[in-house]
């Protein structure tokens, strides 16, 4: 690998890994090319603008494009250093397609050289990396891969494990686990990431470090589901989920997460499923997680039309992304709870979501609207909370007062709890 002032680096995949990765990279000084295959990803990058939402990164592609340092085509150039960072979702069986993966490393095969570094941050099944590589053997047959004698290309899994709103300062900060096909592969990707990741950096093998991410989601996961599972007994039972967890926590060894309306995202969503697929004998507690998680939204869209079906006039969702602050729709269980209750009830739903700038394609011809929280507020007597943004946190009791709210994230504690049910009776 070249020194630092003259290290060039492509990044394959401009999306919310991709871009915040290339960026920080070019920070350092090398010259980063980012490739994606959207032409108006590339002119918006290009232009030092940025077409995702996140945190000072607007401000941080606008300086490394403007000093020359990160540059955006639909079209690979030759690089010291190639970074995939593109999709890896599932099939409708929850099969890991990884697809994009092999479509990159076709890419990357074009112009790939000896002395190169082929680095995999996609979330991946455990042996994807070993494919990449074998994928590489049969279209560059005169290059020496990793496994062979007098290997030439040094090939590496190292897994995101940052959380979106908090990127930028995770990409540097969060210790990285980095696993080479072989271990000079890993040390080769280990020089290459202290360039920007001030934590550890820990080298491993390739199927330690694939599956070590996967472990990571499914333990959040299935965390997740515990909370899940505990606020729809506490629904059943009439008794306020939220402080139920609080006051288990104050355990010395307890630590309950926080429910809310399903588990979306990219991540945790989906990459559970890559252990299922790999090892489905074994896996019946992450199986089982991963459908209560889903399973939450079917109940929520059924406690919600319960709610508006015992009402009159519009009604205000709040929230459409996956999580708070942020722009990212995958997966979100506050889209799916919202399209649903749009596609039941039309033009009484009133979506509020300050991250959108219009209603996805899945609320096409339900008559449902986008608006702005304070006609929400003025117009609306009844309220799904589905988001936790800092926008909906920031309303007060005497704006709420009056309204029937449905609340799956706990923002407004001080709302009225539905009544408990009767005591049971015992026989005599």
């Amino acid at each position: 690998m070249r020194d630092d002032t003259e290290l060039t680096v492509c990044v394959l995949g401009l999306g919310y890994i991709g871009l915040p990765t290339a960026a920080v990279i070019a920070r350092t000084g090398a010259r980063v090319l980012g490739v994606d295959v959207s032409p108006q990803v590339v002119e918006t990058v290009n232009s030092g603008r940025v077409h995702i939402e996140e945190v000072d990164l607007d401000g941080l592609v606008s300086g490394v494009v403007a000093r020359g340092k990160l540059t955006a085509s639909t079209q690979i150039a030759p690089a010291d250093v190639f970074v995939i960072a593109v999709p890896t979702p599932f099939d409708a069986d929850h099969a890991p397609d990884i697809g994009y993966v092999l479509k990159a490393a076709t890419t990357v095969a074009t112009v790939l050289k000896p002395g190169d570094t082929v680095i995999l941050e996609s979330t991946s099944p455990v042996g994807t990396t070993e494919k990449v590589r074998d994928f590489l053997a049969q279209l560059r047959p005169d290059l020496r891969l990793p496994g062979s004698e007098g290997a030439d290309v040094a090939i590496a899994y190292c897994p995101e494990r940052v959380l979106p709103g908090r990127i930028l300062v995770e990409l540097i900060d969060n210790d990285r686990v980095i696993g080479g096909i072989t271990p000079r592969c890993a040390r080769k990707a280990l020089h290459f990431y202290r360039r920007f990741v001030r934590g550890a950096c820990v080298t491993t093998t390739a199927h330690a470090a694939e599956m070590t991410k996967l472990t990571e989601n499914a333990f959040r996961d299935v965390n997740i589901a515990f909370a899940n599972e505990l606020s729809r007994v506490a629904d059943t039972l009439g008794v306020d989920v939220w402080e139920v967890i609080r006051l288990a926590n104050r355990h010395p060894r307890v630590n309950i997460l926080q429910p809310g309306p399903g588990v979306g995202g990219h991540c945790i969503a989906v990459d559970p499923w890559f252990l299922v697929h790999g090892d489905p004998a074994n896996t019946p507690l992450i199986r089982t997680a991963r459908e209560v998680n889903d399973a939450k939204s079917d109940h929520v869209v059924a406690q919600a039309s319960a709610l508006i079906e015992a009402t009159r006039g519009p009604v205000a969702c709040l929230g459409l992304a996956f999580k708070a602050n942020i722009d990212d729709f995958r997966e979100s269980p506050a889209l799916k709870v919202a399209a649903a209750l749009a596609r039941r009830f039309g033009d009484r739903i009133r979506v509020v979501e300050p991250y959108a700038a219009a209603l996805p394609s899945a609320f096409d011809g339900t008559g449902a609207t986008l608006t702005d929280l304070d006609t929400a507020i003025e117009t609306c007597a009844t309220m799904i909370v589905l988001v936790d943004h800092d926008l909906f946190r920031s309303v007060p009791l005497d704006e709420r007062a009056g309204k029937r709210v449905y609340d799956t994230r706990g923002i407004w504690p001080d709302q009225p709890r539905a009544p408990a049910p009767a005591p049971l009776r015992l026989a005599s």
